[in-house]
């Protein structure tokens, strides 16, 4: 058994979830992924992997290995990429997934200067609020926003922090009243952005009280675009991401409330795999947006 082999198509397996997907990714017959895992399992007196017709599963045994194989072949993988050109140019195809409010509030705008400063780059950015899966679905880097990022074997940059607003219509205040504290928010309409940590409930301190409201209303939306839109009809008051509304709040279209309380942040995090050397075109992305963005509060 080539053992270096044998653990590069494990963690193949696991990763792409597949022992056909794994095979073509390796250049390996399947039956040689096979093969190869079940002389690493003969060679540790472990079962691994649990297979059925339809689906793989890790054991106990299995998940604890592959934890541990992950950090080895990811310390080879650096040690030789290291021994390449230290000034390598970004080149080839950066495939990006960015929150769409995000992008096209901040990011777009900056996409350009990009560009122009790479040649030999391309972008391809593609638009999602979704937490997409980097390495299934071949993105080099995700931008997401978080108030909570989960726990991960990501590597996670913060970028730059968003303050938010409790904000709705003037013309919804004059109809149901402007609340003067957080629990008043319990009879208020509030639109809720589902894809935050906070959607159900929302938090504000000042000084040292917190208040944690349960928030209900009839509209549940996954787009910031879509809430504030909503937010600008008159339709409920939510909490929105300042940036956002800015110009709204400016113009009067939107009027921010319980503006002595301290409210939620949303943490905006370049996200790229771990598994690999850091590419010289992310790490151009990366870099570059921490110099744009400068991890500054914006609110």
């Amino acid at each position: 058994m080539d053992r270096f082999t044998a653990l590069n198509v494990f963690r193949q397996v696991v990763e792409l979830d597949s022992f056909a997907a794994a095979a073509r990714h390796l250049g390996l017959s399947p039956a040689a992924v096979s093969k190869n895992i079940n002389e690493l399992e003969a060679h540790l007196a472990a079962r691994l992997l649990n297979r059925t017709t339809r689906r793989l599963s890790l054991t106990e045994a299995g998940s604890r290995y592959y934890e541990q194989i992950v950090r080895v072949l990811d310390d080879l993988q650096d040690a030789d990429s290291s021994l390449g050109p230290l000034q390598e140019q970004p080149s080839g195809t950066l495939r990006v997934s960015a929150p769409m409010s995000f992008t096209l509030v901040r990011l777009a705008e900056l996409v350009p200067r990009f560009l122009e400063r790479y040649p030999e780059l391309s972008l391809d950015l593609q638009l999602d609020d979704r937490r997409v899966d980097l390495v299934k679905e071949g993105f080099d880097l995700a931008l997401r926003g978080s108030d909570r990022l989960e726990d991960s074997s990501l590597v996670a940059r913060h970028l730059m922090t968003f303050d938010h607003v409790l904000c709705g219509a003037p013309a919804y205040f004059q109809r149901n009243g402007v609340p003067a504290d957080p629990e008043e928010l319990r009879r208020h309409e509030c639109v809720s952005f589902t894809l935050s940590g906070h959607a159900a409930e929302w938090s504000f301190q000042r000084g040292g009280e917190t208040r944690r409201v349960p928030v209900r209303g009839r509209y549940r939306v996954n787009s910031s675009l879509a809430l504030c839109a909503a937010l600008r009809g008159g339709h409920g008051i939510s909490l929105v991401p300042e940036l956002y509304v800015r110009e709204d709040l400016a113009r009067g279209t939107l009027q921010a409330v319980l503006g002595d309380w301290q409210m939620v942040q949303t943490q905006i995090y370049a996200i790229y795999p771990s598994r690999r050397h850091l590419q010289a075109k992310v790490r151009a992305f990366v870099d570059f947006l921490l110099q744009e963005l400068g991890g500054d509060c914006v609110g």
